[in-house]
């Protein structure tokens, strides 16, 4: 048998400890898939004292994790501190450069910087891989750089934020509204040290960066990702979606049109007995769509000890069994710029207003609407307060470019009491 393959991991919360757990766990199994022993030399972590419910006293400690990087005694780093920058980065430049493969679970770090390190482990004959970074346990990067690699793929879309995706969902179930599920997700420790991150989209958006770089063949690029969050859905727009059909999803979606790359990660209304529509709690999904294989629905935990260190070990099987890929499924030097799109896709849109209850304001509205291009397909008064009356309308197809054009002029008449709500109608 060959020799074991040595680990040094940097980052012992809770997905670090989840990768000893399996390693631990699993040996044998392990062995027996990937004809080589896998073996913890060394780890890294800012504590070696903290209490973390497994005992690491038989490996090797590093405070610094660059120091771990480096050292002569480890074959694959693992690095699973996260950040953009920093330790992460600068641990991962000092692994490639010291003749190491990576493995990351760190979605911020390759959507800003995955570019340069994928040129670097390449030009050194090394591998970067991410499997952790996007969806937690479900097998995404896999499936787009080797399962559908015979496919020409038209889109990639899903739901990538399992917090984000437990308020909105719980919103509908308990009745609850967005605050008291933020200090909810907040005490259940559901919420990154900078919440924005998850609640407005971003961290969702990082990992859409990188499954858009290997559907489309380009750099990532998540500056030109259109971004959104859920802060400022209401009660009210879960209950008139599901009037509607449909209920409210973040939304990330990444599509190639002659237009340039259409990347968006937002709140959506999708049809309530879609496989989106149907997904419930902190679960994750992602569809992908082919030229060959047409649709496919990958479903399944998208954090957690577990799934997220199932994920680094598929990696990890990877390596011993001698599987090296470029980082983003094609040679770093032959990704495209990413060509933002300059105008989206159009469709149907969902607008909640509340009009000042005056005569003549739903037809100012209306005026607005039509002189801006926009046509309406539905509209709906609900019961109104002494001085608003909320409206509920459903726009024929248009483009958000187009819609916004119409919502400064809503903005500047006074028949508008407070900033509209606009959510993008998907269908998936």
């Amino acid at each position: 048998m060959a020799q074991a393959l040595r680990l040094g991991i940097a980052g012992l919360g809770t997905v670090g400890v989840g990768v000893v757990k399996i390693i631990r766990r699993h040996a044998e199994l392990l062995t027996a898939r990937t004809g080589q022993s896998i073996e913890i030399v060394a780890v890294s972590a800012r504590d070696p004292n903290k209490a973390r419910g497994v005992n690491l006293s038989s490996y090797m400690w590093e405070t610094d994790p660059v120091a771990l990087a480096k050292r002569d005694d480890i074959d694959v780093f693992i690095e699973l501190m996260g950040g953009e920058n920093g330790p992460a980065k600068t641990s991962v430049e000092a692994a490639l450069a010291s003749g190491k493969d990576v493995v990351t679970a760190n979605k911020a770090l390759l959507a800003i910087h995955g570019q340069e390190l994928a040129e670097q482990a390449e030009a050194a004959g090394r591998a970067v891989r991410f499997e952790a970074a996007v969806a937690g346990g479900i097998p995404v990067i896999k499936s787009l750089t080797e399962g559908l690699a015979g496919n020409q793929i038209s889109r990639v879309m899903g739901v990538m934020n399992g917090t984000c995706n437990y308020i909105l969902t719980r919103m509908q179930s308990q009745e609850l509204g967005y605050n008291a599920l933020f200090e909810e997700c907040a005490k259940l420790g559901y919420l990154e040290a900078d919440p924005n991150l998850d609640v407005g989209g971003i961290d969702a958006a990082h990992k859409l960066a990188l499954l858009s770089s290997i559907a489309f063949g380009t750099k990532p690029n998540f500056d030109g990702i259109q971004i959104e969050g859920i802060q400022h859905i209401s009660l009210d727009d879960i209950h008139q979606a599901a009037d509607m059909g449909y209920r409210i999803k973040l939304l990330g979606v990444a599509q190639r049109t002659p237009r340039g790359l259409e990347q968006r990660m937002q709140p959506c209304l999708v049809p309530s007995d879609s496989p989106i529509g149907q997904l419930e709690g902190g679960t994750n999904m992602v569809v992908i769509e082919g030229d060959a294989v047409d649709q496919i629905v990958l479903r399944g935990p998208g954090a957690g000890e577990g799934p997220t260190a199932s994920a680094v070990m598929g990696d990890v099987c990877d390596l011993a069994r001698g599987l090296r890929i470029p980082t983003f499924g094609r040679a770093a030097t032959s990704l495209e710029e990413a060509q933002p799109a300059q105008t989206g896709t159009p469709a149907p849109y969902y607008l909640r207003l509340a009009l000042l209850d005056k005569p003549g304001a739903l037809a100012k509205v209306a005026a607005i609407l039509g002189d801006a291009g926009v046509s309406i397909d539905r509209m709906r008064q609900y019961a109104h307060s002494e001085s608003t009356a909320p409206v509920l309308i459903v726009t024929h197809k248009t483009t958000r470019s187009t819609l916004d054009y119409a919502l400064n002029g809503l903005r500047d008449t006074e028949a508008v009491a407070e900033e509209p709500v606009a959510l993008r109608i998907e269908q998936v």
